[in-house]
């Protein structure tokens, strides 16, 4: 009924698409000609983002880097912070909420103690103030950066989702692109995240075929490896076969994490609410009237890790309640044997980087 009328509407959008893809050639156009400046840093600056908006599972790639390079270097994030309550550079403490630094920071910095994880909305300004509060900084990870343009990163990562690839869009408001499909040229690393573990050699190169890599371009492949849910507050890990899984989640893209729950759960009913979603007094409501309403034994609520850093200040009323909440964690995993390959890549750019840091 709905599909003849989403159809038209995009037609209709069209020109506005023409519109803003013009605009954003003529800003790549100023930068690309150095009359925009776009700033370097010694440091070793890796960027990861995507072309289109929605989730591309950016932030497990980051995640990765974190793992990758925690044990040798002192590192730090440097997110955008979106729909924080505050505005400016700042460097996360333990005082720190979603609210003061954004969902995202607030997962890393919940994950990954060791690390400086910091926002600032402008990274060119944000990068030397994280440098002179975090003095030992080795290595920055620009969360969502491939638009930022102001910073010219080291490693340029640029995460595409195999079921929405970019050259098969287009800009918005008619597409999901943030900008023109060319853009790709700037990245250093292509990472086609989301496959099918079981992708082969010959559908990989299918899609390398498509993406028209060049020669500086390396291209791996990643699917998801989704972990044990664990509880919210004790970490207890809880197998989700035979149990009945009311799922709450405020991202972009869960068709595949709602697959993949749906494989070993028993029954699965979702709220799904917009991503970044700040839950109200009303959601929380929500959340105990369906679970108290469904009519089944054995049920638990299950949320991703964004999505539990902006349930915590509820997780009393939830409790209270008799419901028990558990996240469910996911890694990247490389595919094809990509994995030994991407890490030498990253290594050998961060050696190489800070030799010349320190030199200087």
């Amino acid at each position: 009924m709905f599909a003849p009328a989403i159809s038209i509407l995009k037609y209709l959008l069209f020109p506005f698409t023409l519109l803003y893809s013009c605009v954003i050639a003529i800003r790549n156009f100023f930068y690309n000609r150095g009359i925009l400046d776009s700033v370097s840093f010694s440091i070793p600056v890796i960027s990861v983002g995507n072309l289109s908006v929605g989730g591309t599972g950016k932030t497990p790639h980051v995640e990765y880097l974190i793992r990758l390079l925690q044990y040798q270097y002192k590192v730090a994030t440097m997110s955008r912070g979106y729909k924080r309550a505050t505005r400016g550079f700042i460097l996360a403490n333990e005082k720190s909420t979603f609210r003061t630094i954004g969902d995202e920071p607030m997962q890393f910095y919940s994950k990954f103690p060791d690390a400086y994880v910091s926002v600032a909305e402008d990274r060119m300004i944000g990068i030397p103030s994280l440098l002179q509060a975090a003095t030992d900084t080795d290595i920055i990870i620009l969360d969502d950066a491939f638009q930022h343009r102001s910073v010219k990163p080291g490693l340029n990562i640029l995460i595409m989702d195999v079921q929405r690839p970019f050259y098969k869009d287009f800009v918005l408001p008619y597409g999901r692109l943030r900008e023109n499909r060319g853009a790709y040229k700037r990245a250093d690393v292509i990472i086609v995240s989301k496959c099918n573990p079981a992708i082969t050699s010959e559908q990989a190169q299918d899609i390398i075929a498509e993406i028209k890599p060049f020669a500086h371009q390396h291209v791996y492949f990643t699917a998801l490896h989704y972990q044990m849910p664990y509880h919210i507050s004790s970490g207890a890990t809880l197998s989700l076969t035979d149990k009945n899984v009311l799922l709450v989640c405020c991202i972009a893209n869960p068709a595949s994490l709602i697959q993949q729950i749906s494989k070993t759960a028993n029954d699965l009913h979702t709220l799904s609410y917009a991503d970044h979603h700040a839950f109200t007094d009303y959601d929380i409501e929500e959340i105990k009237t369906s679970f108290s309403n469904w009519s089944v034994s054995n049920k638990v609520v299950l949320t991703t890790e964004k999505d539990a850093t902006r349930l915590l200040p509820y997780l009393e009323e939830l409790a209270n309640a008799g419901i028990a909440v558990y996240v469910q964690a996911i890694q990247v995993q490389f595919l094809l044997n990509g994995q030994e390959n991407f890490d030498q890549q990253v290594h050998t750019f961060v050696t190489k980087q800070l030799t010349h840091y320190h030199e200087n």
